[in-house]
């Protein structure tokens, strides 16, 4: 008996999102058959074109528990199964894997079908940064300290106290919202020498990420769990799921500075206050692991800082919905306008989402163009001490939140959740973080916290320093803007399974 033998892969019956490898054996007396099997078995996987067959591999030895290199040593056997070349870079330094994607040339990288990081969040951050810095062009967002002629619809302003918004017209030009000077609008400038053939979004090349981290946000809101295992065969199956990517440009690093744009980018979160108090905090605690952010919030949390800034926000029409009543009953649009949804309206991204593949009235904003039509939208400012403010690309579901932030937050809806946390009592602001750690909790729903739906806003800190962590990375900006860019980038991921 001849014997031939088929890898596979199953889901899991009580979790969906967990995907298992399976081996079936197949067996005939003739050998030629099965040879006949197995060849066309082998062609036909060979016609799938969204399997990839070259990848580049960055493992972060000492990322999260710093067993990074160890859960690539066991997944590497699934890649030489599925036949995907795998060329392994192991980062020896902070910044290594950004480096070699900043350097690597277009041509280099059109070999591959993709990169994976093998790491957490903050890794994936960094490969991102080094493929997109030097690649990607768009106009920047709006500098926040920009001198530009007001919008000529007059909006209903309702002025309350410095804790409270300020909802009123920006000083954005109403037919432009994002209409800079000509300093700030033009494209990034490309690298000498570089190929600007390589441009975004690519349908063909995708990033991976098996998770390895301390919090692997990312991972679990792409596929679902937090699990090296999925991950790696979502990647060899050559899943695909679209992601929407934070521009963020700091303009100041302190009051004093110059204004010069610095990009960063951002998938999945970027905060102000008690987020960048926290990174901040738990650097000096390297040495405790991910048990660092638990310390490091604690110390922060008891220190219960708060800082004036003021924040402009674009509203879209999508999102005046909530504010309709606003010529019959200023007051009642005002409480409309801050309102979220009802647990039974919200609808949490899944696999094949109808809200991230939608090109209706939502698909507001897109890749090369963020932001919509100046008719559908206008700035609104929010002004105050805020115990901290937090941008959500996606839910940033976690172990410890296990909703996320924002549980309704999508992939690739083209919006961010701006999340403003108003100078409140230290239990009420307690109340709201133990909310983030239960599975159906409402940790928006209080009234110092405000939360709107937005592609791009401004931030400017009246205080000295401004700490940000985007993406779990320390970034310094006093004055700062955000545009999000709708599926800029594809996963090697499938999406969460309900």
């Amino acid at each position: 008996m001849y014997r031939f033998a088929v890898h596979a892969v199953q889901r899991s019956k009580t979790l969906p999102s967990l995907w298992n490898p399976s081996i079936y054996t197949f067996g005939h007396n003739n050998l030629e058959i099965c040879k006949t099997w197995v060849n066309q078995i082998s062609a036909s996987l060979d016609m799938e074109s969204n399997r990839p067959k070259n990848l580049l591999v960055f493992v972060h030895p000492r990322s999260g528990k710093g067993n990074g290199l160890g859960i690539w040593e066991a997944l590497a056997p699934i890649f030489s199964r599925a036949k995907v070349k795998t060329k392994v870079i192991v980062t020896q330094r902070a910044g290594h894997a950004r480096d070699v994607m900043t350097s690597i040339t277009n041509r280099e990288l059109s070999f591959y079908d993709g990169v994976v990081a093998v790491g957490g969040d903050g890794f994936f951050n960094e490969i991102l940064n080094g493929l997109l810095l030097s690649r990607h062009k768009a106009p920047y967002p709006p500098d926040p300290g920009d001198s530009i002629h007001p919008v000529e619809k007059e909006l209903n302003a309702t002025i309350h106290n410095a804790a409270e918004t300020i909802l009123e017209p920006s000083d954005h030009n109403d037919h432009s919202p994002l209409l800079t000077g000509a300093d700030h609008n033009r494209p990034q400038a490309l690298n000498c020498g570089q190929d600007p053939e390589f441009s975004f979004p690519n349908k063909q090349f995708r990033i991976g990420i098996i998770p390895a981290g301390s919090t692997d946000a990312i991972a679990i809101c792409t596929t679902g769990a937090r699990d090296p295992l999925t991950s790696a065969l979502q990647i060899v199956l050559g899943k695909r799921v679209n992601l929407d990517v934070a521009q963020i440009v700091r303009w100041k690093m302190t009051p004093a500075s110059i204004s010069e744009p610095c990009v960063r980018y951002a998938a999945s979160f970027a905060g102000y206050g008690f987020y960048g108090d926290v990174i901040t905090e738990s650097e000096k605690y390297r040495w405790m692991g991910p048990k660092r952010y638990d310390y490091a919030g604690t110390k922060v949390f008891l220190q219960h800082r708060s800082y004036e800034a003021e924040l402009n926000y674009l509203e879209v029409e999508s999102e005046k919905e909530n504010s309709s009543l606003e010529e019959e009953s200023p007051d009642i649009a005002t409480k409309a306008f801050h309102c979220l949804p009802t647990k039974s309206d919200r609808v949490s991204c899944r696999a094949n989402c109808d809200v991230c593949n939608t090109k209706g009235v939502d698909a507001l904003v897109g890749p090369s163009s963020p932001l919509p039509n100046s008719k559908d939208s206008r700035w609104l400012r929010s002004k105050g001490r805020f115990i901290s403010v937090g941008a959500a690309v996606i839910s940033c579901r976690n172990e410890k939140a296990p909703d996320g932030l924002v549980s309704d937050a999508h992939l690739s809806d083209g919006f961010m959740h701006l999340i403003l946390i108003k100078d409140c009592p230290r239990p009420l602001y307690l109340w709201h973080l133990i909310q983030l750690t239960r599975r159906g909790g409402n940790p928006l729903d209080f009234e110092f916290v405000e939360h709107h739906k937005t592609p791009a806003f401004t931030f400017t800190s009246f205080g000295k320093e401004g700490v940000w962590n985007v993406d779990g990375e320390l970034f310094l900006a006093h004055r700062l803007s955000a545009q999000v860019f709708r599926g800029l980038v594809s996963l090697f991921a499938g999406g969460p399974e309900a």
